[in-house]
């Protein structure tokens, strides 16, 4: 059973990984095309365009319960790794959102060794990245993560504390000019 399982996780990484390249996805590196960079240690938003840093926002908020590789609903952690926009909500409560394609790879295998996820939402999960679409929002890893504003929020509060959900958070402002920058497709490091 383990050696079953173990084949087809890595027949799925390898159809992952040709899906994505052929798609586009994942082939932006750092020294190609524009990109966001959101350091966790320093609270900051870079934007490159390449190697070239472009602006810096010099404080974002994260989540509730801070930045880490593992990221289950409710507990209020922004995840780290790398992302895409997938999709841009100019109608938020927030103001702007851009939809990060939360879980990607990497956190559906390590959650799925860990026993976060049962088997069943591991394959669902799994299909719907290798078909390209967002995986679903609903799993016990949550959803709905992304970059926005600050909305009606309270901009003491902002610069003083991490707020969010699990997402990265920038004043209206700031992420109505990041907007001029981010499109469906913008690689999202955060780290």
């Amino acid at each position: 059973m383990a050696n079953r399982i173990a084949s087809r996780s890595l027949a799925y990484h390898t159809l992952i990984a040709a899906v994505l390249v052929s798609c586009g996805i994942g082939a932006v590196r750092a020294d190609e095309g524009r990109w966001i960079l959101v350091d966790t240690a320093t609270h900051t938003l870079s934007v490159f365009d390449g190697k070239k840093r472009e602006h810096t926002y010099p404080r974002v908020a994260l989540g509730r319960g801070g930045a880490a590789n593992e990221r289950q609903i409710g507990n209020g952690v922004t995840p780290t790794g790398e992302f895409q926009v997938a999709w841009i909500n100019r109608s938020s409560p927030f103001d702007v959102f851009f939809g990060l394609n939360f879980p990607n790879e990497e956190h559906v295998e390590r959650a799925y060794q860990r026993h976060f996820i049962d088997i069943d939402t591991y394959y669902t999960l799994r299909t719907a990245l290798s078909e390209g679409r967002l995986p679903p929002q609903d799993t016990p890893l949550g959803g709905t993560i992304g970059i926005h504003g600050l909305g009606t929020g309270d901009l003491g509060i902002h610069r003083r504390f991490d707020w969010t959900k699990g997402c990265v958070a920038l004043t209206n402002q700031e992420i109505e000019q990041l907007a001029r920058w981010v499109q469906v497709g913008t690689r999202v490091v955060i780290r």
